[in-house]
């Protein structure tokens, strides 16, 4: 099993790309392209924790 630390660290990282996403979004124009790959980049982020937590 991983440490919690590691998955802290995820958790950190996703919450910071929630942040960016919340940002961009309420920009006046948002730029769609960098919405999708902070999106992606949060999924990849949300399930490499889901991965970790159920091993």
């Amino acid at each position: 099993m991983h440490s919690n630390a590691h998955i802290d660290a995820l958790s950190r990282k996703h919450a910071a790309l929630e942040e960016k996403i919340h940002i961009e979004e309420n920009r006046p124009a948002p730029d769609s392209t960098i919405l999708h790959e902070l999106k992606k980049a949060k999924l990849v982020i949300k399930d490499e924790m889901t991965r970790l937590k159920t091993q």
